[in-house]
């Protein structure tokens, strides 16, 4: 599976609030509308705290 394009990620996580946690993440991405390879990618990343985007999109391209 190809990780998901960082943009679309990003667009399931407007408005969280970071650092934030895997759960946290995957929590907003699910309300926000996420499906498919983008949730499968966040569900996919490490537990810990992410403080910034682009710590969940290095996380997602890791994963992938």
């Amino acid at each position: 599976m190809a990780a998901p394009n960082p943009i679309e990620v990003q667009k399931y996580l407007s408005g969280i609030d970071y650092p934030a946690s895997k759960d946290d993440i995957v929590a907003t991405a699910e309300q926000e509308g996420a499906e498919g390879d983008v949730l499968e990618a966040l569900k996919n990343i490490p537990e810990g705290e992410y403080d910034a985007p682009t710590a969940v999109s290095s996380a997602v391209s890791k994963a992938g």
